[in-house]
């Protein structure tokens, strides 16, 4: 479940970008030629063409049968019959985009001979089983800096697709999303409810600005879609309490999961750079601030995916540049360099495997050297291959000064979807606090979240909090609350997916009394 908005995964499906080929007309069809190459070569051919190569000993050989072998064969045209089925499109307007992008070819893009060279190369070098990993050390439970804080209000059952601290003891909000029920509900300081805001969309993504909001909406609907329903919102307060008006200013976004604001070409306004993940489709798009909230859109990559954007200047140049995680089978790091012109170009600054699953990044310096490092998240494990893998988890690159990042700390964590460093002891280091939506329940349910206390040199302590288990957190968010000068957390939960073989009964608390959201109150100042 990429960010639950972002929920696809879909790693066997992004085995080969063949699909975006044109086809021919039938009557000039005719069936690819077998080969000589042996199904390991061919493998390598149509896999790291679009991302990093995956060895069959990576997966389970009922995952390659059964799951990512099928969707690898959907995306070179290669079917049970010999007919392209109608089940793998979405209904209506999302299974339209998908049918026109020639996802799915009608017709095989390999021979079916050098597509059974391949099936034998998975399944023969696959191994039966994959134990999942056990930890090294038990996390220690208690935090030493914060306290645990549970409003008394919920939409039940959580289905929270947002968090957010609000600054200058101003309290709390977070987005939850039903079927045809999305509201953005306001608490107090002390976790009142205030008031709630009814809209027609899934809130996924805030930012204010003095006395503006900009909210942005995935669509009516937050799980896997290729429909551009999104919408960036302009929010204005009447002065009374409840009392809003809203304004769209970008429409059409493709499923947006994440946004970021910054003044790409110097002229003062303040652009955005939008993550359209999409599904099957999507797009990495920036928006030109024109004023008078008119926008002019620039896409920078039309590949679907983009999770995760961070609007810095990374060479000093005086000019805004942008980094972008990427998901949804070719994933990585992406650097696009402000050219001054309004175009950027394009560096890959590190790869990643289609089954890291990853979910969040952030620029920041760990070792103080003046130079951004990358702090990286894997995790998602939802769809075709929902077993525990032992590289999900925290990984720290370290940046040498000239964008070339050395991987220098991994932590690993089942299920990790997002990870905030700040100094949370205000000890002059950077910790970490991470979140899981995938840990092992059954073995370590305190993987839910933890808290990891720098202890210099790039060594971490981790502990956990005893109600951590209490919700299933999806989001979170870190902002000094109270204004006491220390930084506090927020979590929310998501519990329309019960963990895959849960016997813990903890998905069914969830669902009757689990809370939307909880908060760690920083007790450091």
């Amino acid at each position: 479940m990429k960010n639950f908005f972002s929920l696809t995964l879909l790693i066997g499906l992004l085995f080969s970008c063949s699909g975006n080929k044109k086809e021919s007309p039938i009557s000039e069809y005719k069936e690819p030629t077998a080969t000589n190459l042996s199904g390991n070569r061919l493998a390598e051919i149509h896999c790291s063409s679009c991302h990093l190569f995956v060895k069959p000993e990576m997966l389970p050989k009922s995952s390659w049968q059964h799951d990512v072998l099928p969707a690898m064969g959907h995306r070179l045209g290669i079917y049970k019959g010999i007919v392209r089925p109608d089940s793998l499109f979405d209904n209506g307007r999302s299974g339209e985009v998908v049918k026109k992008a020639n996802i799915f070819p009608e017709r095989p893009l390999i021979a079916r001979a050098d597509w059974s060279k391949i099936v034998d190369y998975y399944l023969d070098g696959a191994p039966d089983t994959i134990l999942p990993p056990k930890r090294a050390n038990k996390i220690k439970m208690g935090l030493k800096h914060f306290k645990y804080r549970e409003s008394g209000f919920s939409h039940t059952p959580a289905l929270t697709t947002m968090v957010k601290l609000l600054p200058e003891n101003r309290g709390v909000l977070f987005a939850d999303s039903k079927r045809n029920i999305n509201s953005l509900t306001f608490l107090t300081k002390d976790l009142e409810k205030d008031f709630i805001l009814g809209l027609k969309m899934a809130p996924v993504h805030y930012y204010e600005k003095y006395d503006t909001i900009y909210l942005t909406t995935a669509g009516k609907n937050i799980f896997p879609n290729d429909v551009s329903d999104g919408a960036l919102q302009k929010i204005f307060s009447k002065g009374t309490t409840g009392d809003y008006t809203s304004k769209e200013v970008i429409a059409n976004l493709q499923r947006p999961v994440n946004m970021a604001y910054g003044d790409l070409d110097k002229d003062g306004l303040e652009d955005v750079v939008a993550c359209e993940y999409g599904n099957e489709t999507g797009k990495l798009v920036w928006y030109k601030n024109e004023g008078g909230d008119k926008y002019t859109k620039k896409t920078l990559d039309n590949r679907s995916g983009a999770i995760t954007a961070v609007i810095k200047d990374a060479n000093g140049d005086g000019l805004q540049d942008i980094f972008v995680l990427m998901a949804q089978g070719d994933e990585g790091v992406v650097y696009y360099q402000n050219q001054g012109n309004g175009t950027f170009s394009s560096k890959r600054l590190l790869s990643f495997l289609p089954l890291n699953g990853s979910q969040y990044m952030e620029l920041v310096d760990f070792n103080n050297d003046g130079y951004d490092d990358i702090l990286y998240v894997c995790g998602d494990n939802a769809d075709k291959t929902p077993i525990l893998k032992d590289y999900h988890g925290i990984y720290i690159f370290l940046n040498d000064g000239d964008l070339n990042f050395k991987q220098s700390y991994f932590y690993h964590l089942n299920g990790a979807y997002k990870a905030m460093p700040r100094d949370y002891d205000l000890d002059g280091d950077l910790d970490i606090a991470a979140i899981s939506f995938f840990p092992d329940y059954i073995n370590s349910a305190e993987e839910s979240f933890v808290y990891l206390e720098n202890k210099g040199d790039l060594k971490f302590e981790d502990s956990f909090f005893a109600e951590s288990i209490k919700g299933r957190w999806i989001v979170m968010d870190a902002e000094d609350m109270d204004a006491d000068g220390d930084i506090d957390l927020a979590l929310g939960s998501f519990v329309y997916f019960l963990p895959l073989g849960d016997t813990t009964g903890l998905g069914q608390k969830w669902l009757s009394n689990g809370p939307s959201i909880i908060v760690l109150e920083n007790t450091t100042k």
